[in-house]
């Protein structure tokens, strides 16, 4: 280190400086992160004995009402179109 000119010196400076600042950043990062909130998932739980026929008409029922929520979601995204003409 003591044959290298000044400006090799200044850069080794700065790179460890950098990487000082870096590790630092990280290391400071990790401890201030708030803890998520809980997320509670529901589930709808079928009998197993549930029959052919029963599982089909629950998934049409499913079917229909998905997409009724999309021409509902289209209504809107139209209304929207609409109001500022495009």
């Amino acid at each position: 280190m003591r044959h290298r000119s000044r400006e090799q010196r200044l850069g080794a400076a700065l790179a460890v400086l950098i990487t000082a600042i870096i590790v630092i950043v990280f290391l400071a990062d990790a401890n201030t992160g708030a803890p998520l909130p809980e997320q509670i998932t529901y589930v709808q739980l079928y009998p197993s004995n549930r029959t052919d026929a029963e599982i089909i008409a629950d998934q049409k029922k499913d079917m229909i009402a998905k997409i009724a929520a999309q021409k509902e979601q289209q209504r809107q995204y139209q209304k929207l179109a609409n109001e500022f003409g495009m």
